[in-house]
């Protein structure tokens, strides 16, 4: 794996689990009964992006590390996932 497909690959998994802790937790202005003028009661009253940046972030260096650590020991491959035998027979090199 190369350094960009590296930055790549934990980007990807940093905005997943991004987009899964960002409800986490969540206090809405409805649910605390103090909507600003101007917004949604479903408005977070308190986002606390730093803190749900930071836990994404642990998150993500953990999952990257055991994904890539998968992807460069080779215990799977691509033709793992062949599960319509696409990919042609192991022996064969188109040249």
């Amino acid at each position: 794996m190369s350094v960009t497909s590296a930055i790549v690959l934990f980007a990807v998994i940093w905005f997943m689990v991004f987009f899964v802790v960002l409800p986490l937790r969540l206090t809405t202005q409805g649910d605390e009964g103090k909507i600003v003028p101007g917004t949604h009661a479903s408005a977070p009253s308190n986002p606390q992006m730093w803190r749900r940046a930071r836990l994404t972030t642990y998150w993500a260096v953990g999952l990257w590390i055991v994904i890539g650590g998968t992807i460069l020991s080779g215990a799977i491959t691509v033709r793992d996932i062949d599960i319509m035998g696409r990919m042609g027979p192991e022996s064969f090199r188109a040249e």
